[in-house]
């Protein structure tokens, strides 16, 4: 089914969204930060989001980034600021669409739909499948990782390091990005422990044909997900 996270402090706001999304058919978590946002978002998957610029704590532009450069999962901003350079400055952040409050309920949805129609998050959908080639398939529904068909056993944090890059397979990710947007704000180990994460995982896939486990080292940067 899909799901929906809304972000937006404001409690009778985000009451009403919650109930006409819930009334569409969808689920829906509601996050009352930018931290609480980003923490729900790297540990869920969501297929949409509806996020408030005016946040406290952190930006409602810094949390869209974050989430961008993690997901391709359409982002909505619905929000009181109605400037020109406020619109373009909510898009360039990585925002898909944008609603000025207040704003008509019946329209919300229709944009939400709309996005969702628009959205082509190549096979990954409300499933939450991701796929690397042929052979592997990431399922984020229920945690599992396939090869050919077979289980390939990743601990937690694994799981969430390669799914995570899978979700973009064409970007470089830097250690402090898979710690932040796959382990989390919480996470208190060392940059280079993502190091020995991407070894286990490297064992764990490694064949004759992909000797690197599907996962690139590009020197000086991170690493990348190789098909």
């Amino acid at each position: 089914m899909t799901k929906i996270l809304i972000v937006e402090d404001e409690k009778a706001i985000a009451d009403v969204e919650k109930a006409y999304v819930l009334r569409e058919g969808y689920e829906a978590d509601i996050a009352r930060d930018g931290v609480e946002a980003l923490r729900m978002f790297n540990e869920g998957v969501y297929d949409l989001v509806l996020l408030d610029l005016m946040l406290p704590g952190m930006k409602g532009e810094r949390v869209c980034e974050e989430i961008r450069a993690a997901s391709t999962a359409p982002i909505i901003m619905v929000t009181a600021k109605s400037g020109e350079d406020d619109v373009i400055a909510g898009l360039d952040a990585g925002a898909d669409d944008y609603i000025i409050k207040p704003f008509s309920p019946r329209v919300l949805m229709a944009r939400i739909r709309a996005n969702l129609r628009n959205t082509d998050r190549s096979g990954t959908g409300s499933t939450g499948i991701l796929k690397i080639g042929q052979d592997v398939e990431i399922d984020n529904d229920k945690l599992t990782v396939t090869k050919k068909g077979k289980h390939i056993p990743l601990t937690k944090n694994e799981f969430m390091i390669f799914s995570k890059m899978a979700s973009r397979p064409e970007k470089t990710w830097t250690r402090d990005e898979l710690i932040i947007h796959a382990l989390g704000y919480e996470y208190e180990g060392f940059e280079r422990s993502i190091d020995s994460y991407i070894k286990n995982i490297r064992k764990k896939l490694a064949d004759p044909e992909h000797d690197n486990g599907y996962i690139k080292t590009v020197h000086g940067f991170g690493y990348r997900i190789s098909e």
